[in-house]
């Protein structure tokens, strides 16, 4: 129980009399009694008001929440007493979490109960527990405020961000995922499978033209194929201690793995089969080939307690074990960040020789506090020897992957914040021209 300013201040009026009763005896009886009194008020307030035992407290929480994104959960509170009170709720979400839009105040009528909505903001994956709902209200005469804590522990798992999936799936059946910055690259291409016949386009092969068609219509007809399905897709997940840098408190690692589930979801969703490998100096994690819509769930089962290394990433290694595990043809996309030309240049060689049977993508995370620290505008001498060093290091990351792209390597670096749209987007592109 905490006292509140009204009780303060009382006892601070009744110490008045206590300190003249020095001066004037007479006074002291007076406040003894005046004292007494106010101690019988308090215990009164405390019997009359509402015991913490009449409120009836529920959580609604889903038991899997999506990482760096706003997940919804609502407390309902039911007042069992015969009196009306002003309720604060909080929730306490755990290490693992970040609760918002609490703690709430609001008036809990007497029978009836009450619902908080608000939001639980996971900041890294894995297993996690929400612990007790803490509960304040003030007596009857306002003289306490009772702090209740309701222990009502739930496990949670948290899974990279698969509300971003289900957006992007009602995005694509409602043709906006140019919002997402994914373009709208056309899935029939030159694969074997006969789709339709239409009007020839600029463009089109000659020897896709139908000449019996062309001769009905007197017009030319060009043959449209579907896109090859059944292909073969490799996620490989760099998990070493690089991947520690963190933009807008989110990891990396956490960026990589988003993006490999949402690109996890549109290949399934084309027919394609997916594996993932997780990797640091070790073989973290291998998630053999899955086949349509189901293989989700062993990804996400796989992957959402993938937790960072404290080592630095071995790829020569992780590209001999692939090339053990992964004999056919497949595109092989590798998300990383290289923290000099160096293990940049460990990265190309490792996917110029493994990458015989392959399709290599390299796909390379910036740096975004070197990118901002480049791009400042100096102040004094300090400042502008970090800005000309920083610009020096990006210059020669930059001259390196030009390198790599040279030999033979299709390699694009993006801010983490565009991973997903930019990995999505280059999977579409080796879709529709057959890349694959």
């Amino acid at each position: 129980m905490i006292p509140t300013r009204r009780l303060i201040l009382l006892l601070v009026l009744l110490a008045i009399p206590l300190l003249l009763a020095e001066v004037v005896p007479v006074v002291a009886d007076f406040a003894l009694l005046l004292n007494l009194g106010l101690l019988a008020v308090v215990t009164a307030d405390l019997l009359i008001s509402v015991r913490p035992s009449q409120l009836l407290v529920r959580r609604e929480v889903s038991d899997v929440l999506s990482l760096g994104d706003d997940n919804p959960a609502r407390l309902i509170v039911t007042n069992r007493s015969p009196y009306p009170i002003q309720l604060t709720v909080h929730d306490d979400s755990g290490p693992l979490c970040r609760t918002d839009r609490l703690p709430k105040t609001q008036l809990a009528l007497s029978n009836r109960s009450i619902e908080y909505t608000y939001t639980i903001r996971p900041l890294r994956r894995g297993r996690s527990s929400l612990q007790a709902v803490h509960l304040r209200f003030p007596t009857r005469l306002g003289l306490w405020n009772r702090h209740h804590v309701c222990e009502l522990p739930a496990e949670v798992r948290i899974y990279p961000n698969i509300r971003a999936v289900h957006r992007y799936q009602l995005m694509a059946r409602q043709n906006r995922l140019a919002e997402l910055g994914v373009r709208n690259t056309r899935m029939p291409g030159q694969g074997s499978q006969f789709e339709r016949l239409r009007d020839y386009r600029y463009g089109d092969e000659i020897r896709n033209i139908d000449w019996k068609a062309t001769a009905r219509n007197q017009r030319l007809i060009s043959r449209e194929f579907n896109v090859e399905r059944n292909q073969n897709i490799v996620l490989m997940v760099d998990c070493g201690r690089f991947m520690r840098n963190e933009v807008d408190g989110i990891s990396y690692l956490d960026y990589a793995l988003n993006a490999a589930l949402m690109l996890s979801d549109v290949a399934l969703g084309q027919g394609d089969n997916v594996s993932l490998l997780a990797f640091s100096d070790r073989v973290e994690r291998f998630v053999r080939p899955v086949h349509g819509r189901p293989g989700m769930q062993q990804i996400l089962q796989s992957t959402f307690d993938l937790q960072l290394s404290d080592r630095v990433s071995d790829f020569p290694l992780a590209f001999e074990y692939l090339t053990r595990m992964q004999r056919k043809r497949a595109l092989v996309i590798l998300i990383t960040y290289a923290a000099n030309e160096l293990q940049l240049r460990v990265i190309g060689e490792s996917l110029r020789l493994r990458s015989l049977s392959w399709l290599p993508l390299c796909v390379l995370l910036e740096d975004v506090g070197l990118q901002k620290l480049a791009n400042s505008v100096p102040r004094n001498e300090m400042d502008a020897f970090q800005t000309a060093a920083a610009a020096e290091i990006i210059t020669i990351m930059h001259d390196e992957a030009e390198r790599i792209r040279e030999r033979g390597v299709n390699l694009i670096d993006t801010p983490p914040q565009l991973l997903t749209e930019h990995v999505i987007n280059e999977y579409l592109r080796a879709k529709a021209r057959n890349l694959m």
